[in-house]
C-alpha cells in the first residue's frame, strides 16, 4: 500500500520524535559542493529540544538576520514569545536551505523540513519573510537568487509537478514511484496544484521590488514564465481535459484523482482547474477559488515584470488578459449565496456545484488579503466570518484553542498556520492577541510551531519540524513588532 506523504510523516516522522530527538551527523566527505546535502526524510538533523541548531551547524548565517532577530526581540514584552520568535524566524535559513551553484550561477534548494524535497509553494513561502532584509545583505540576496533560479529549472522540467528532489538526479519520493502519471527526472511528486505556479511569481516579484536586482530574470526565466501562462490556459480546459492526469494506489481517497486521473468534470467558464489543493489533497471540484484569485494577482505581477524587466509586451498582455478572464469568472461562478450573505466558495465546477468550507493551507479563503488576492472587502469580511466559525466544517474549537484544519490531518486537528493567518489578516487587537496566546500555547513548550495539534491537547501534534509554519510565525511577529508592539505583551 502506498501511504503517501501524510502516512510517511505520521509513521516515520513521529516515530523519530518518539524515539528521542537527536542531532544527526552531516556527512563531510565526498560531497559535490554544487549538490545540496539534505537531511534524511525521517530525521531531524539537530537537537530540536535545545532550540536553534548551534551556530556552526546552521545551513546559512547572516549578521543582518541576527541583528534583525535581536532588534525585534527587544520590542516583545513577553519573554516566552520572544524566545519562540528567535527559534522560528530563522528556521528556514538554519535548517532547510542548501546553497550551491549551477552553470556558474547561484542555485539553492530549500527542503520543507522533514522531507528531502523542494515544494515550489513551500520554498517560496519559507523565504518570503527574508526579502525585506535582502537589499542590505548581499549573501542573503545571492541565496534568494539561487532559489529563483532553481525554481525556474524545476518549472521547465515539469510545470505540473508540485515537488522536486533537492538533488535533481535522485529518484522520486518513495510514495510517488508507482504513481500513474508522466514522471520526469528530478520530480519528487507530480500533483498539479495551481498555486505551485503562483508562488514562484510572487517570490520573483517580491525579490525584484525589494532589491531591484534583475539577474535571475534571464532567458531561462522568460521561458519558464511563458510556460506558466501556457499551462494555466491549458487548464482552463476549453479544449478538453489537457495532458495532465494522476492516479495513485492508496486507501486515502484524497491521494488520487477520479475520472481516470483527470479529476471531476468541469464546465469551461474561464477559471483554471487544479487537480489538488495546496494541502496536496485532491480537489472535490477542480476550480479552487482561492488559488484562482491568487493566480489573478500573480499574473498581474508577471505582467508588470514582463513590461519592465523582460521587455515582452506580448507576454505581459497575455498575462493581463488571462487575469481579467479569471477574475470575471471568479465573480460569476465562485461566489455562493448563504443565509448570512454572499461569500466566496471554496471550490466550484462551473456547473453550479459549490463546496463551502476553508482549509488551513495558504492560499485559503481566510488568507486572501495576505496574498493580495481579495478584490472585494465586504465579500471577504463575510467569507472570513464564515471561515472562522462552526459553519466551516473544518473549523475546530477545543480546550487548547480554536482554528481551521482540513482533510489532510482530519477531524479536530487545528493548524497553527490558520491562527497565524487569522492574526495576519486581522485589524482587531482582540483577535490578534487571542491568536498569539493560542500560538504560544500550541508550541507546548517545544519551542517551534507544528503542522497541526489536537484541539484539546497541544502535546498531540504532527510534524515537529515544519519550516513554513515556523517562518510564517516569525513574519507575523516581526510585522507586529514593527507596527503594533503593544500587541506582543500577551
Amino acid at each position: 500500500m502506498n501511504v503517501g506523504r501524510r502516512g510517511f510523516l505520521r509513521t516515520a516522522g513521529l516515530a523519530a520524535l518518539g524515539a528521542g530527538v537527536v542531532g544527526l551527523a552531516r556527512e563531510a566527505s565526498g560531497q559535490d559542493v554544487t549538490a545540496p546535502v539534505v537531511p534524511t526524510e525521517a530525521g531531524i538533523p539537530w537537537d530540536i529540544s535545545k532550540g536553534r541548531p548551534p551556530a556552526a551547524e546552521r545551513k546559512f548565517s547572516s549578521h543582518i538576520v541576527e541583528q534583525y532577530i535581536v532588534a525585534i526581540q527587544k520590542r516583545i514584552g513577553d519573554p516566552a514569545l520572544a524566545a519562540l520568535f528567535a527559534n522560528c524566524y530563522p528556521n528556514t535559513l538554519d535548517t532547510t536551505v542548501e546553497p550551491g551553484t549551477f552553470d556558474g550561477k547561484p542555485d539553492t534548494a530549500v527542503v520543507t523540513g522533514d522531507i528531502a524535497a523542494m515544494w515550489l509553494r513551500d520554498s517560496s513561502a519559507q523565504v518570503w519573510p527574508y526579502l525585506p532584509l535582502a537589499a542590505k545583505a548581499p549573501a542573503l540576496r545571492q541565496l534568494l537568487e539561487g532559489i529563483i533560479r532553481r525554481q525556474t529549472r524545476c518549472i521547465l522540467i515539469d510545470p505540473y509537478a508540485n515537488a522536486f528532489m533537492a538533488n535533481l538526479s535522485a529518484p522520486p519520493l518513495p510514495w510517488s514511484r508507482e504513481d500513474k502519471t508522466e514522471m520526469k527526472q528530478g520530480v519528487g511528486e507530480r500533483k498539479w496544484e495551481l498555486d505551485s505556479l503562483c508562488y514562484p511569481i510572487r517570490l520573483a516579484h517580491g525579490y525584484w521590488k525589494q532589491t531591484g536586482d534583475t539577474a535571475p530574470f534571464d532567458a531561462q526565466w522568460h521561458d519558464a514564465m511563458k510556460l506558466v501562462v501556457e499551462t494555466m490556459r491549458v487548464q482552463q480546459r476549453k479544449h478538453g481535459e489537457g495532458p495532465y492526469h494522476f492516479q495513485r494506489t492508496s486507501d486515502i481517497p484524497t491521494e488520487t484523482l477520479p475520472n481516470k486521473g483527470y479529476g471531476s468534470p468541469v464546465r469551461p467558464v474561464g477559471l483554471i482547474a487544479s487537480g489538488f489543493r495546496n494541502s496536496d489533497d485532491a480537489c472535490t471540484f477542480p476550480f479552487h477559488v482561492a488559488s484562482n484569485l491568487f493566480a489573478v494577482a500573480s499574473l498581474r505581477q508577471l505582467a508588470a515584470m514582463s513590461h519592465a524587466v523582460l521587455d515582452d509586451d506580448t507576454l505581459a498582455n497575455g498575462a493581463n488578459s488571462l487575469a481579467d478572464e479569471v477574475a470575471r469568472a471568479a465573480r460569476q461562478y465562485g461566489v455562493a449565496a448563504t443565509s448570512q450573505g454572499s461569500i466566496w466558495a471554496y471550490e466550484v465546477d462551473g456547473y453550479g456545484s459549490q463546496l463551502l468550507m476553508d482549509d488551513a493551507g495558504v492560499p485559503s479563503l481566510l488568507g486572501l488579503p495576505y496574498l493580495e488576492s481579495s478584490p472585494d472587502a465586504a465579500l471577504y469580511a463575510r467569507t472570513r466570518a464564515f471561515c472562522w466559525s462552526e459553519r466551516n466544517p473544518w473549523f475546530f474549537k477545543g480546550t487548547a484553542g480554536e482554528g481551521i484544519g482540513g482533510p489532510h490531518e482530519g477531524k479536530d486537528m487545528i493548524w497553527p498556520m490558520s491562527q497565524i493567518i487569522y492574526a495576519m489578516t486581522s485589524t482587531q487587537p482582540v483577535e490578534i492577541r487571542h491568536a498569539l496566546t493560542m500560538l504560544k500555547a500550541s508550541a507546548a513548550g517545544f519551542g517551534f510551531i507544528h503542522e497541526s495539534y489536537y484541539k484539546d491537547d497541544p502535546k498531540k501534534f504532527t510534524r515537529p519540524w515544519f519550516a513554513w509554519a515556523n517562518t510564517l510565525f516569525g513574519e507575523l511577529v516581526g510585522k507586529l513588532a514593527a507596527a503594533r508592539p503593544e500587541l506582543l505583551k500577551v
